[in-house]
């Protein structure tokens, strides 16, 4: 017998770790099955006919696919085709896009044998062993009834039917998935030390799971300690609220602390309006680039938070995340929500301008994806909230919130990725932004450029959104009546490069004729006596120093927008660079550049 459990992800470094899950559960609990369990992962960017091939050369008897919204689509498409070049093959379908409409999907997919609902561990043991009872007696797969096994949907006498449910697993008895690391080489780890979730927020389906467990904190360090060891790159975990137990989350983030290994990050998803000086005092200690925090706000209107049954204190959030960012050492990441209820267009223009204002790594302006079994789904027609019949079932429209303002905000949305995501203005976006009344303003104006000049058509590369963000600021400067343009091909040039050392200057950048001869000394000077770069470029001579590093000119100062009195001189380090944003490190060197 061979049950084939398939993923299919939406990326390359994602990985699943539900069917990782099943296999081991089963196998832990039930040897004989050893052997008699397959994984399978691919992503959405496989052909179905390359994925349809690896399949059938494996010659499963059973096909299990684990559906989430983003690959549902795919993997129906997937399983349908596979029934007809294996006939004889059982397909289950499980995971949360298809937990809560599973009679449904037995009545419009015909090649379904049945869905496991819900949390699948043991569900999936009794299957697979239901599956070699059949085996071992001879009989054909077909005659296996499952009505029996709690927590799946099959047919029953020919009419789709779920069984009981079946209660939460005990996660402190579920075992370790990642016995070893080369399945995940290049890939990110996902690890849960919980599940469920104390919230209720109407638009996410952990609401549903009311009850928090934990996995036994020694059992957790043990399994932090294997991924410390192998030097992962990056572990996230999956807990919905991570810091949902302040005593859980300290002692994962002491241990973590104690024993850092200098490489591995660990991402977790908190509630920042949770955190106390105790769990603020830990982070501070963390090495730059150790943690990232991803904080979900939603929004930061109270009528819209009481109505998504989200209780949250935005004002004790926002001193959280400033005290965070303090420290310079943690990646922030915040989210907002476009289309919930009582939030219309000016009203998401000051969430997004509060959540601005704490300067985030990372600021993800997503829009709200209506799911089946949420109190968001069952509350649509009340809210005037209509959304797509395909998943994601995103918003298309609301009664606060006009198709027109969502697809202005979608485009709103893509100049905060390429501009402020991207973490490659950090210079001139402040300067830019003070040019407008408000953030949002800012990034309004610049969507409304790029559809102006067909931009969204026909995206322009990374190299050349440089130019168009200086051309629309040269055509606010004129508005304004602003001679100030020399700032922006300043600021412009350091952004660009303290990402790269260009082999090309850009055409934006000014010129640098005059200050050629006083780097060309700089750079004999430093070869000689080393007095800024020190020993690391110790046998480096003033030829090999100019390729590997850059110096560039500077009259303005960026924190006033101002001409300085003196011309200043930056020098970018590539071989040092910040472990939050990839920038390289910098020094001032006006004092040390001479005519000599």
């Amino acid at each position: 017998m061979k049950i084939l459990l398939t993923a299919v992800n939406a990326k390359y470094i994602h990985s699943n770790p539900a069917i990782y899950s099943l296999k081991a559960y089963a196998e832990k609990k039930e040897p004989s099955l050893a052997g008699q369990i397959e994984l399978a992962e691919y992503t959405i960017n496989h052909s179905v006919g390359d994925i349809l091939s690896d399949i059938y050369f494996r010659k499963p008897d059973v096909i299990g696919f684990s559906c989430y919204i983003w690959n549902i689509r795919y993997v129906a498409e997937l399983a349908q085709e596979a029934k007809k070049i294996l006939p004889d093959v059982q397909i289950w379908f499980g995971g949360p896009e298809v937990s809560f409409d599973a009679v449904s999907l037995l009545e419009k997919y015909p090649f379904l044998t049945g869905v496991i609902k819900g949390e699948g561990e043991e569900t999936f043991l009794e299957l697979a062993r239901t599956y070699a009872k059949i085996r071992q007696t001879g009989r054909d797969f077909a005659e296996a009834e499952f009505d029996e096994i709690k927590g799946v949907a099959v047919r029953q006498g020919g009419v789709a039917a779920e069984t009981q449910e079946r209660p939460p697993a005990v996660l402190s008895e579920l075992p370790f998935l990642y016995e070893e690391t080369t399945p995940f080489e290049n890939r990110i780890i996902y690890y849960e030390s919980g599940r469920g979730c104390p919230f209720r927020c109407s638009y996410c389906l952990s609401s549903i799971d009311k009850t928090v467990r934990l996995r036994d904190l020694e059992i957790v360090k043990k399994e932090l300690a294997f991924f410390l060891e192998k030097k992962v790159r990056q572990v996230k975990f999956v807990d919905r609220t991570f810091n949902c137990n302040k005593e859980h989350a300290l002692s994962i983030w002491n241990y973590i602390l104690e024993n850092d290994n200098g490489v591995t990050n660990f991402h977790f998803e908190i509630a920042a309006d949770l955190l106390g000086e105790e769990e603020l005092a830990v982070l501070e200690r963390f090495r730059p680039g150790a943690v990232q925090l991803e904080i979900g706000v939603q929004s930061t209107n109270p009528k819209t938070l009481r109505e998504i049954d989200r209780h949250m204190d935005a004002e004790k959030l926002a001193g959280v995340v400033k005290r965070i960012r303090s420290g310079k050492n943690i990646h922030v990441h915040l989210d907002l929500i476009a289309g919930l209820p009582y939030e219309d267009y000016l009203s998401f223009a000051k969430s997004f301008n509060d959540v601005f204002a704490m300067e985030p790594e990372q600021l993800q302006l997503g829009f709200l994806k209506v799911l089946k079994g949420s109190k968001m789904h069952k509350k649509a027609k009340e809210y005037g909230l209509v959304y797509r019949s395909k998943p994601a079932y995103e918003v298309l429209f609301t009664d606060w919130l006009s198709y027109e303002d969502v697809c202005r905000l979608k485009r709103i949305e893509e100049m905060v990725e390429l501009y402020y995501n991207s973490n490659q203005f950090t210079t001139t976006l402040p300067l830019a932004i003070r040019l407008f009344e408000s953030p949002f303003a800012f990034f309004e104006a610049l969507a409304d450029f790029y559809e102006k000049q067909g931009y969204f058509v026909q995206s322009p590369a990374r190299s050349y959104r440089y130019q168009v963000l200086l051309s629309f600021l040269e055509e606010k400067v004129e508005k304004t009546e602003e001679n100030i343009i020399g700032l922006y091909r300043e600021s412009l040039s350091v952004d660009l490069y303290l990402r790269e050392n260009c082999k090309t200057r850009p055409e934006f950048a000014p010129d640098m004729t005059e200050s050629r001869g006083m780097i060309r000394n700089f750079f004999q000077k430093e070869a000689a006596d080393h007095d800024v770069l020190g020993e690391a470029y110790a046998d480096f001579d003033a030829r090999m120093l100019a390729r590997t590093v850059h110096v560039e000119p500077v009259t303005y100062d960026f924190k006033t927008g101002k001409r300085r009195e003196k011309k200043e001189y930056i020098l970018f380090d590539y071989k040092k660079r910040n472990a939050l944003t990839g920038e390289a490190n910098i020094y001032m060197i006006g004092n040390v550049i001479t005519d000599e």
